[in-house]
Order: C-alpha cells, then structure tokens, then sequence
C-alpha cells in the first residue's frame, strides 16, 4: 500500500501549499495529493475549494482572481501567523519542484462545480514540460473531465473519484475504461473491496486520519490511501 499526503501535510501544516508538500516529503510520503483550479487570466492553481474564504485571508471565488490578484492572498489556513506567509502555488510552481523528487502526484481536476475549459490542456502541457508522465495519477468527481483528459494524454493513469455508494463500482470504472476507483473510505467494506478488484481496478481512498482505519484497509489490499498525517501511515506501513 502507498502513502499519499492529503493536500499535502495537511495535518500539520497549511493545506495546498508548498510548505506542506515539502513537509510531506520529509515525513516520507510516496505521493501528495492536491487540487487545480484556474484563474480569471487561465493560470492553473492549486486550491481545493471554488472560493478562496475557508483557506485564505481573501473572499470570493478564485476564478475571478487573477494570478497577480491571487497570489496576494495568504493560504495559511487555521496556521495564520505561525508559519509565514504561504500563498497558494500556481500547477507549475509544483510541478518545478517535484520534478525533482521521486513523489507521485495525484493531480485532482476540480471541474465538479466549474468546469473550467481547457484546463485539462493546460495540465497535460505542464506535465509534459517538466517530464512528469511517469509520476502523475489524474482524477475527477467529473468524470466526463477525465475522458476528455483521456483522449489528450491516453497514457496516463486516471481514477475516478466519487463519496456515494456505488453498487459494482468495479463494473463502472471498468466500464468507463479507467484504471482506479477513489472512493470515500467509509464506502470500502470487504465486498466493495472484492468487486473492485475482480475487475482489475486500482483503489486509492481518501481521507484515512485514523490508524485502526489504515490498518483495516491495509488488510483489505487497498492500493493507495490518502491522509492528512503522512507520517501516521508511514510508521504503521513500517510495521509490516
């Protein structure tokens, strides 16, 4: 099983910021997980939410920002003040840096709410650019942005996230011709888990704080689950 930082070390440290991704890697995550958003001006960023309120000092949605106007803001989240100021990353500004590293990076298409056109072409230029093909996991709640990411880069490993209980989930994503399942946690009981994986599909599960939780899905054989605390996961993958 693989250990992905939710945001980041967002346990510890301001969610989707640099910081936290850099803490992520220290605490010796396989992969960080985040969120992409664009601008007004088409810049791609990394932020989870549509607005900007719950994790910055600023108010509004972050597609009426500009990169100039947005990179003002402080995403230091609940951490404001102790951990300097953190703005929130452009997609490059990541790529840059973990271009460097061995991490695998689950790049979430936040195209549920707003679709943003264009902004599956924007993510696959940059992961072209910083030679990032091998490295990347792409997934969505909106699943029609995931094939339209698939036919621009059909190499690439797609999951699909969803929070409800999907009966033969495994049939579904088989269906839609996807390589992983990234449901809730709550969703995976023993025969979820079964489905799943007799249709050869991957699953990588969020958000797993819980060490009883982590241990359960390890004995299930989940492939990859994403948490807030890195370095929890890491100390009972140690175990085995």
């Amino acid at each position: 099983m693989k250990n992905f930082a939710h945001r980041g070390f967002s346990g510890k440290y301001p969610e989707n910021t640099m910081l936290a991704f850099k803490k992520a890697l220290e605490a010796g995550a396989d992969g960080i997980e985040l969120d992409v958003q664009m601008t007004k001006d088409g810049q791609v960023v990394v932020i989870h939410d549509e607005k900007v309120d719950r994790t910055t000092n600023g108010t509004g949605l972050v597609r009426d920002y500009t990169l100039e106007e947005l990179r003002k803001l402080d995403a230091s989240y609940i951490y404001a003040g102790q951990m300097g100021v953190n703005p929130i990353p452009t997609f490059e500004e990541y790529c840059e840096w973990v271009a460097g590293t061995d991490l695998v990076t689950n790049i979430e298409l936040k195209t549920g709410v707003y679709p943003y056109p264009g902004i599956e072409a924007k993510v696959w230029e940059l992961i072209q650019k910083y030679h990032l093909e091998k490295q990347v996991i792409i997934s969505s709640f909106n699943h029609y942005s995931i094939l339209q990411m698939k036919e621009l880069a059909p190499e690439l490993p797609y999951g699909l996230l969803e929070e409800s209980w999907i009966v033969n989930a495994g049939a579904y994503v088989a269906g839609v011709g996807v390589d992983a399942y990234h449901p809730y946690h709550g969703s995976l009981t023993a025969e979820a888990v079964a489905e799943i994986k007799s249709h050869g599909i991957a699953i990588n599960t969020w958000t797993v704080n819980d060490e009883a939780r982590v241990r359960e899905l390890l004995a299930l054989g989940v492939d990859i689950v994403i948490g807030n605390f890195p370095d929890m996961v890491k100390a009972i993958l140690a175990e085995k």
